[in-house]
């Protein structure tokens, strides 16, 4: 892919009331320096004006074959060209049947019709428009043709009804959209992420705990999944929203972790272990409440399994990438770590610069020596890692 398709849009609009969540998409795409331009269907325009479109995209809108603004009249040809991706949000039931059979009598359908890059639709219909039979046959028609389909979610739907149906919001496609742009070094292997604290339970209320907000775990979840790998997201608590596109696994103690991590390791290629996994649980949890009163409480702790250490020593492993957060001697602590368990690469970060912030700066070790990523966003950090990653797995096999 050009430089100049990298992160270029066609974003189509068919009619439908989800049309509104297109123009919050494009704003988003806009704010992440995506360039986007917006073709119309005329039930489209019904619902939301292509002077809207054009102020949000910057660009001007089409919405005719027959725009004279094209210089040779082929706007079904020449507005696919420079894209790097068409999305069409919403696709409505009748656009999607179009797709399917090839019929191309308007200016989107003709374009997609003509492209010479990929697609990508998110439909939105009434909860049994999407679940007619024929309908079906046309998702899975255009699936096969390599149509990439997102969603669409479950909820309350514009007639009243509930259902499934509603198109996906505009920030998960908007994350998707710019995540196909990224090169799929990971394609089509499998890799399991855990992320997240983990929660050992003392009673009914009360527990230990670690100071995790998952956020590096779910954005190494996310630059996974951009690389082109499916990925399970296997997740102790936290408030953080999944990336879409991820199977996601919720798990509450070590003991939880450790029984999902070994029930997803069956066809696993990579194993990235980001979770803050309590090292220590009480040995007696009560079942209900302790009562607080003047004694000193005190607490029998036994050693959690070591969940990365057991995945690294199996006969026959996959390609591990650890996670360590220290307080004091980073190198030191991490490189001892990244050998006592055997890992070709290990993640490592203080502790008090990266908890709860938004930004990380990690330090990847593996048998070449240590390698420092510059403090930036997780997300950045995550797709940085998971480059490497794919180099060494690659150079594994």
């Amino acid at each position: 892919m050009t430089e100049s398709r990298r992160r270029s849009v066609l974003l189509g609009m068919t009619g439908g009331i989800a049309a509104y969540k297109a123009a919050e998409l494009v704003r988003g795409l806009v704010l992440e320096d995506a360039e986007v331009r917006v073709v119309m269907t005329e039930a489209a325009t019904r619902f939301v004006t292509p002077h809207t479109m054009q102020a949000l995209s910057g660009h001007p809108v089409y919405t005719d074959m027959w725009d004279s603004r094209i210089d040779n009249g082929m706007s079904h040809i020449e507005l696919s060209r420079g894209a790097g991706v068409i999305v069409v949000a919403p696709a409505s039931a009748d656009f999607l049947a179009k797709l399917a059979h090839g019929s191309a009598d308007d200016l989107l359908s003709t374009l997609c019709l003509a492209r010479e890059c990929p697609l990508i639709v998110a439909p939105a219909m009434n909860r049994q428009m999407w679940q007619h039979p024929a309908t079906q046959r046309n998702i899975a028609m255009l699936r096969e043709d390599g149509v990439l389909v997102l969603g669409p979610d479950s909820g309350s739907q514009a007639c009243g009804e509930t259902g499934m149906g509603r198109m996906t919001e505009p920030e998960a496609l908007c994350d998707q959209i710019l995540g196909w742009f990224e090169p799929k070094v990971l394609d089509r292997l499998n890799v399991v992420v855990t992320a997240g604290p983990t929660f050992e339970r003392i009673d009914a209320v009360r527990g230990i705990t670690n100071l995790s907000s998952g956020r590096m775990g779910y954005a190494v979840a996310r630059a996974a999944r951009d690389a082109g790998a499916r990925v399970a997201l296997i997740s102790g608590p936290t408030m953080l929203t999944p990336p879409g596109g991820v199977r996601l696994i919720r798990v509450t103690s070590a003991q939880e972790m450790l029984e999902a991590v070994e029930r997803a390791l069956g066809d696993c290629h990579m194993f990235v272990s980001v979770a803050a996994v309590a090292d220590y649980a009480p040995l007696n949890p009560q079942d209900q409440k302790i009562k607080k009163d003047a004694r000193i409480l005190g607490l029998e702790l036994a050693p959690t399994a070591d969940i990365l250490a057991n995945v690294a020593s199996r006969a026959n492993p996959p390609f591990c990438v650890g996670f360590a957060a220290e307080s004091e001697k980073l190198d030191e602590y991490a490189e001892a770590k990244r050998k006592r368990k055997h890992l070709p690469l290990l993640a490592a970060n203080l502790a008090q610069d990266a908890i709860g912030a938004d930004t990380n700066e990690l330090v990847l070790f593996d048998d070449d020596g240590r390698h420092v990523l510059p403090r930036a966003s997780k997300l950045a950090q995550a797709r940085l890692l998971m480059q490497h990653a794919a180099q060494l797995y690659a150079r594994s096999r």
